[in-house]
């Protein structure tokens, strides 16, 4: 006969015979796999047009953000086309393509107005501690490179999204715009510039902290932190079944959901090739480090507020173009130098070393082998990269900023990144720099691959999640009020108009509590553009690890 304290005593002599116990599987609308900007701007979005939805999410993790939204794990962070220079590309006859620089700052606009909605109703609160007006500058030297600079000013004054951007070649100009750029620079040098006092820092930690909080306060949603997904399976009424671990005490939880969305970052590849959806077949990754230099010296911070992009290197990829740039990190203000690309297998840089190797399928390791032929410039620059010495990352520091002195730097190592790789019927496999929603035919499954601009248009790329994943409900009255409610410019191209440019621009800035925009007669009229939603997810482009 058993007696009181049997009971425990058999429960774990099962649990050490079975493994850990398995709790019954709970059920919610929406499960969020992954803790980051992505994963917290699609809650937040979907906690306004549906408050009676049940939402689950679940995070690796002892706490969110703490993957590539944290702060320390990227840079550049701001992203509008104002400075980065691939954004803007050059063709044979020497014409500059501004589409893709237009289709970003479009995109950082849906972004503004959606942190300003979440500002005024008390979901995001005190603008600065995630967003601070930080100038945005492009910094050349060289005869060919201050030509091309001189052409993407003369080509972006077309479009009124970038009103109030200055161009100049004289020193004693730029100087004014950053002192320690100029600082012991040779007078001889010709240098050239472009300066946008209105663009921004942001820190996307904050910002996924505060809406993860937003959301905890509401019913029916819940976070479980330290839990690591092993098995995603389809159920036979369609639903999504996931199980998984948490990772302090072993137990193995559940839970059926009618909608899955897999914003894992460098994970989300892997997971969707669990999902054993047929769409995750036609991709690969490619993982990509960076290393950045960095001071919080107040005496050298405090010189300079501004994030100064050069250009990249022959070879190298977009995620690689330098940038001096100011980040408000912690309160704090430092000064990021870089990237310097590294390389390591991992997909997380809390990851495994595994993780590139375990990808690899069938389906995706010849679209794999035919990128590594044509990319070999890439596999060149990476090599060189991983030859840098301590006195060759010094150095290149130097050229941004001349009288740097080593004992105020820190080499950091940021976040991993993973390019996607796609299968394609001509060339057998494309590398793709940009941002791609995965989904399954019948809306239930999504997931978010790919790097930059990533967190700064993650407003409208969750915006295309919903039009892809819910296209009967985006069709109703209810959910088209509430979009246009939150962003007056859905379903419009600003670049259309000055006057509603600058109308967003005054509105989010007071909101925000930025830079004022320029007047509005500074503002260019632009060329017109049909109509048309919000630009898609894949923004291919500078990552800014």
């Amino acid at each position: 006969m058993l007696n009181k304290a049997s009971g425990p005593l058999l429960g774990l002599a099962l649990s050490i015979a079975c493994g850990p116990a398995v709790a019954e599987a709970k059920r919610v609308d929406v499960l969020l796999i992954g803790g980051g900007i992505m994963s917290s701007t699609l809650g937040i979005w979907l906690n306004e047009l549906e408050p009676g939805w049940s939402m689950e999410m679940v995070e690796r993790l002892d706490g969110v953000a703490e993957e590539s939204s944290n702060g320390w794990n990227n840079a550049g962070t701001g992203h509008s086309a104002l400075a980065e220079l691939n954004y803007t590309p050059q063709d044979s006859s020497g014409k500059v393509d501004i589409s893709k620089a237009i289709e970003i700052n479009e995109s950082f606009q849906v972004s503004r107005q959606f942190w300003s909605w979440q500002v005024n109703h008390n979901v995001l609160k005190n603008p600065r501690s995630f967003i601070n007006s930080t100038p945005h500058m492009s910094f050349v030297w060289g005869e060919d490179n201050i030509a091309f600079l001189k052409k993407r000013y003369e080509a972006l004054k077309a479009s009124p999204l970038f009103a109030g951007m200055q161009y100049s070649e004289d020193a004693a100009q730029i100087k004014q715009w950053v002192p320690l750029m100029m600082e012991g620079r040779d007078p001889a040098q010709k240098i050239a510039a472009t300066w946008t006092p209105i663009g921004t820092d942001v820190n996307f930690g904050e910002i996924t902290r505060q809406f993860v909080g937003h959301l905890q306060a509401q019913p029916g949603f819940s976070l479980k932190l330290s839990s690591e997904v092993e098995e995603i399976t389809r159920n036979d009424d369609g639903t999504w079944h996931v199980e998984y671990k948490n990772l302090k005490d072993g137990s193995v939880s559940q839970t059926d959901a009618r909608f899955v969305f897999i914003g894992a970052g460098g994970g989300a590849l892997h997971l969707l090739q669990k999902s054993g959806i047929p769409e995750a077949k036609e991709y690969a990754g490619f993982p990509v480090g960076g290393s950045f230099l960095v001071t919080d010296n107040p005496s050298v911070a405090e010189q300079h507020l501004a994030k100064a992009y050069g250009k990249a290197s022959v070879g190298a990829p977009p995620m690689s173009v330098p940038h001096l740039d100011t980040r408000v990190l912690d309160g704090k203000r430092v000064i990021l130098f870089g990237p310097f690309a590294t390389f390591s297998t991992k997909f997380l840089k809390n990851g495994s070393y595994l993780d590139l190797f375990t990808s690899t399928t069938t389906h995706n390791v010849w679209p794999m082998t035919k990128v590594g032929v044509a990319e070999y410039p890439l596999v060149e620059y990476l090599a060189g990269q991983l030859m840098l010495s301590d006195d060759d990352r010094f150095n290149a520091l130097r050229e941004y900023f001349p009288n740097a002195k080593k004992e105020d730097w820190r080499l950091w190592q940021a976040g991993q990144r993973v390019q996607i790789i796609k299968r394609d019927e001509q060339k057998g496999g494309v590398l793709k720099l940009g941002t791609e929603v995965v989904s399954a035919a019948d809306g239930s499954i999504a997931g978010l691959l790919g790097a930059s601009p990533g967190a700064s248009t993650a407003a409208p790329i969750m915006l295309n999640v919903l039009e892809k994943m819910f296209k009967e409900k985006l069709g109703t009255p209810a959910w088209q009020a509430k979009i246009r409610e939150i962003v007056p410019s859905y379903g419009t191209r600003l670049n259309d108009s000055p006057v509603r440019v600058a109308e967003e621009w005054a509105y989010t800035a007071k909101v925000l509590e930025l830079t004022p925009p320029p007047p509005i007669g500074d503002l260019a009229p632009a060329p017109a553009t049909p109509a048309a939603t919000p630009p898609a997810a894949s923004s291919k482009g500078d990552l800014a690890l």
